[in-house]
């Protein structure tokens, strides 16, 4: 992909726009708002971009184990560790979106370290050296030996370009086509979108299991054949999903306070 590519338009930018208008009439947030979305997201975020790569644990599992460090009875190991490691790669994406700084190559490969940190030690941050392909996709994927320059090519792009919901969604498509690491890619490209998203100011974007068949149709759409109208029509429907589920929960907090304080 070329630097110099032009980044996709969302095909519905005003309702995107009118949102989070919404949101940024109600900043800043109160402490407890905050507190619930974080405590929230992580364990939503952790668990639906898991489940996507196929990890066993549900919703209220995940919970178990990143609250209260419970083992599931039944569940391989593997699934526990993939808990944890997500949920401390999206602490640390949370800590780059505040520093308010450049994302370099070398925040992407950290990002790709905790993912794998402890279900994959000998892999984490590290590009592979073997040919990799996409399970059920044509796409042809570089070479190792491109790896390095098509990254440092990304991360040139990443840096020069503005954050916004379209740059989030075109960062997630590139690192994908790269597909720079033997494992982990898709929970890394979620995990940048995500920083991307709130370095602009919007709440995370989470995809749901359920969803998993049409976003991979819409990722192989843009990646084998070059079609751009799937992919952007589906996140941009997560996107307002996202916005319009964060200014409930606020709502609800705000109700909850209003009554306390009644």
């Amino acid at each position: 992909m070329d630097r110099q590519s032009p980044i996709p338009a969302l095909p519905h930018p005003d309702v995107v726009r009118s949102l989070k208008q919404r949101l940024d009439r109600l900043r800043p947030l109160s402490k407890g708002a905050l507190d619930t979305l974080a405590a929230w997201y992580e364990v939503e975020l952790t668990y639906t971009s898991n489940a996507i790569e196929g990890n066993t644990l549900t919703r209220s599992e995940t919970a178990l184990v990143l609250e209260q460090g419970i083992t599931v009875r039944g569940k391989p190991l593997k699934d526990h560790l993939e808990a944890i490691d997500h949920r401390d790669a999206w602490r640390f994406v949370r800590e780059l979106a505040q520093r308010g700084t450049p994302v370099y190559e070398l925040d992407i490969r950290q990002i790709h370290a905790l993912v794998l940190g402890r279900s994959d030690r000998d892999e984490a941050g590290r590009y592979s050296q073997r040919q990799r392909m996409i399970s059920g996709s044509l796409a042809v994927l570089p070479a190792p030996a491109e790896i390095p320059a098509r990254m440092g090519d990304f991360a040139h792009w990443l840096a020069s370009a503005a954050p916004n919901p379209e740059t989030a969604f075109e960062a997630h498509f590139r690192l994908a086509a790269i597909h720079p690491f033997s494992d982990g890619n898709g929970r890394t490209a979620r995990l940048l979108m995500n920083l991307i998203l709130l370095q602009a100011g919007y709440p995370p974007l989470v995809i749901a299991p359920e969803q998993r068949p049409d976003y991979v149709d819409a990722l192989e759409a843009r990646h084998a054949h070059s079609e751009t109208g799937p992919w952007l029509i589906f996140m941009e429907a997560r996107l307002i999903e996202g916005l319009e589920r964060y200014l409930e929960i606020l709502a609800k907090e705000q109700d909850a306070g209003d009554s306390t304080h009644g």
